[in-house]
């Protein structure tokens, strides 16, 4: 969950380095460094915060390397703090380390080190490894580093420097994403392409087990156990701009409004509305597969778990296959029942995610064929699912996903029309079904005209202390993804739950100071919301309410209504959703929170 970032080339390293970090630095932020390889010294930086202190504290270091390594860190072992910041160095200070991942067994190395007589002087699991590749290096610092990796048991992608090898920079990977830009007598190294972008296009991705060795002059790929390998060289899709705020306050604000465009990308080329069918490529070869299920498991976390659940009502409503949603963190430890019947998809916005990794593979040892749903090309959920489908939401910078989660559920719709396209669905079906999902992206921006209505109401609300959110059917999975943003980025305690359920426990907590949302949408279930709306307005709780345009009645029992385009239902998550989002965003910056990097959250998960 950290940001990693490499240059070695012909420019000076200290600027491409800050640079990178800045677009890194949504996936941690408590503290920054960088090691930068000068006269045969490394010189290290490290500070506390954000990555524009590090900046600062530069101002006046005057370096003319042009090798260098740089680290955003969210903490895991030992607490923020300049010592506990990354990078690491060895006893003599002639090898720096940064890592992004967790070394499971670092407390017994540590020990086994310092019997050796090294000395360590932080608190984290990653300082291990720079005394470890310390002990191994004999004037070989790519065969140190084989070795000491070879000791370690858990996930990382790191980068090594030396003083003693002043012309190389080493990485390697095993479960933390790590790629490797190609330029010209230029090459970089990063968790993510948002730091390279700049500079080159060309990238290749490491795969777990793989090394790299970067000097002026090329690149070499090898397994640990020193193999050579060949990497396909691929293209970075999207532009710098899409990786701006381009106006807006906050990458978040930004993602919600994009969120037209973004589900006209998932969908372009792919609906065929004329046709009433889709055309998915990545799944056209293991289509069979999928159309065979008896059973469908989804497995995700967070954000990409709601997701999930609105495709588990989708794929039983339309295919009538029983699903099941695990939260990916649970799926390996559980024993799952899987057999040569069942089909597993996994999701994520990253396709780096750590929990939905383990969960896909422990579903390949079960023998199961896994699909992925992902966003970022080149992942490892990408090439380790069977096939897939990306989503196309261009780069999503705010911790809290908000485009994602709309580009998946729309990805999980398109999938099922498809699937039922080929088992019953009629072309005439699917046109009707199809023609309505190409108009949601006009209904999402007459939406996104109530941003500032909305802002009102979250006005009246952001000093409360708890959110109740509730909704049925296809948008359950809705409230608990609304709770889940105004926890995430304004610290207000809130809950989504069923309707229904809201008499079976949370109800004892509705007074006048309860704010309850309600996804009261014209839907099979709108009566019954109705009369849930009832019973809070009883006990003094205050209603905000998610309505269809023109409902008159539910006026009359709400304190506030945020009225909605109408859609088909199982569409309709893909708009109620929205108000809830700027409901969240808005709160958050009335409490004066970071909206972008909420404390104690990174955007991709790459720890268990």
């Amino acid at each position: 969950m950290c940001g990693i970032v490499g240059y070695i080339g012909a420019e000076p390293v200290v600027p491409i380095l800050i640079d990178g970090l800045k677009r890194l630095e949504y996936r941690g932020y408590d503290s920054a460094g960088i090691a930068v390889v000068s006269k045969d010294k490394i010189f290290i930086q490290k500070q506390l915060g954000k990555i524009s202190n590090l900046e600062d504290s530069l101002k006046n270091t005057h370096l003319n390397s042009t090798l260098g390594i740089g680290h955003t860190r969210w903490a895991t072992h030992g607490a923020p703090s300049v010592v506990n910041a990354h990078p690491h160095t060895d006893c003599s200070g002639d090898i720096a380390v940064i890592h992004n991942g967790i070394i499971e067994n670092y407390a017994g190395l540590r020990q086994e080190l310092m019997a050796k007589g090294h000395v360590f002087r932080s608190e984290t699991d990653t300082e291990v490894l720079a005394h470890l590749i310390e002990e191994f290096y004999n004037g070989d610092l790519e065969q140190a580093v084989r070795y000491a990796i070879n000791e370690v048991v858990g996930t990382y992608g790191i980068l090594v420097v030396s003083n003693k090898q002043p012309d190389r920079i080493i990485a390697a990977r095993n479960g933390s994403p790590l790629l490797i830009g190609i330029g010209t007598n230029t090459y970089m190294a990063a968790s993510d392409a948002t730091a390279v972008i700049r500079y080159t296009r060309d990238v290749v991705y490491l795969d777990d087990g793989e090394l790299a060795v970067l000097t002026r002059d090329q690149y070499i790929t090898k397994t640990i156990r020193n193999r050579r390998t060949n990497k396909h060289v691929e293209k970075i899709s999207f532009d710098v701009d899409r990786i701006e705020k381009d106006g807006f306050d906050h990458f978040m604000l930004k993602e919600i409004f994009e969120q037209p465009q973004t589900l006209r990308d998932t969908m372009r080329g792919r609906v065929q509305a004329e046709n009433g069918t889709v055309r998915l490529g990545g799944l056209s070869d293991h289509l069979q597969q999928l159309l065979d299920a008896k059973r469908i498991l989804l497995t995700a976390c967070g954000t990409s778990w709601h997701a999930s659940l609105i495709g588990e009502y989708i794929f039983e409503d339309f295919l009538r296959i029983p699903v099941e949603v695990d939260y990916a963190s649970e799926f390996r430890y559980r024993n799952p029942v899987l057999d040569q019947d069942s089909v597993v998809i996994v999701v994520s916005q990253s396709g780096e995610t750590a929990d939905t990794l383990a969960a896909l593979r422990e579903a390949k040892k079960r023998r199961a064929p896994v699909f992925g749903i992902c966003n970022v090309v080149g992942s490892s959920i990408a090439r380790e699912t069977v096939a897939g489908v990306y989503i196309h939401a261009g780069p999503e910078v705010g911790v809290a996903s908000t485009k994602a989660f709309t580009a998946q559920v729309t990805t999980l719709i398109m999938m099922t029309i498809l699937m039922a396209r080929k088992k019953w669905m009629s072309r005439e079906e699917g046109r009707r079904i199809l023609t309505e999902l190409e108009a949601i992206p006009d209904k999402i921006s007459e939406v996104l005209k109530e941003s500032d209505s909305i802002r009102e109401i979250a006005k009246k609300y952001a000093d409360s202390r708890n959110f109740l959110y509730l909704g049925r059917g296809y948008n359950f999975p809705v409230a608990l993804e609304g709770a889940l943003k105004m926890k995430e980025i304004s610290y207000i305690h809130a809950e989504g739950y069923p309707a229904a359920e809201m008499k079976h426990g949370p109800i004892a907590l509705i007074d006048e100071n309860m704010p309850v949302v309600f996804i009261a949408i014209k839907d099979s279930t709108y009566e019954k919301v109705l009369s849930n709306i009832e019973e809070v307005k009883a006990r003094g709780g205050r209603v905000i309410a998610i309505a269809s345009a023109g409902d008159e009645k539910i006026s009359e029992k709400a304190d506030h209504v945020i009225f909605l385009p109408e859609t088909l239902e199982f569409l309709s998550p893909l708009v109620t959703i929205i108000p809830l989002q700027l409901l969240a965003y808005h709160a958050a910056v009335l409490r004066g929170c970071n909206v972008d990097q909420p404390r104690n959250l990174a955007k991709s998960v790459t720890v268990e």
